[in-house]
């Protein structure tokens, strides 16, 4: 992953099947966040439905790619699965220093309107802070 230039406070990692299947299936993310501002950071109020950035230096994302994520927040103990799909991509080298990662936007149904809620909830005013963050 390349290093922004300032590491998130959360860590996204990829768990492998234990063998490669014939056809690529999408893995499930771990995303935890430990802090507010990583939260902040990360969420992309743009979308509808939410959604988060994901920093990741794979190159094989394409738009329309399913995303499965198990989703820790700040000061809850819980892991949220998460579904989504690839909304956009920041390639290497982006313009602005940008981090090189994904958009994942999610999917439009109660269980995740309820994620994006308690998200918004979490981030409480902050949301509308004019603060840069990793996304759009």
């Amino acid at each position: 992953m390349a290093e922004p230039a300032k590491p998130p406070a959360f860590a996204p990692s990829q768990l492998a099947p234990s063998s490669a299947p014939a056809t690529p299936r999408p893995g499930v993310i771990q995303l935890s966040f430990k802090e507010k501002g990583a939260l902040y950071a990360a969420y992309i109020s743009a979308f509808g439905d939410g959604g988060l950035f994901l920093p990741s230096t794979r190159s094989d994302y394409k738009l329309g790619d399913d995303v499965y994520l198990l989703l820790t927040l700040p000061d809850d103990p819980a892991r949220h699965p998460v579904a989504g799909k690839v909304a956009w991509i920041t390639p290497p080298n982006a313009p602005g220093g940008r981090t090189q990662g994904i958009g994942v936007k999610f999917a439009a149904d109660d269980k995740h309107r309820q994620i994006k809620h308690k998200i918004e909830e979490l981030l409480g005013t902050s949301i509308s802070s004019s603060k840069p963050t990793q996304t759009i």
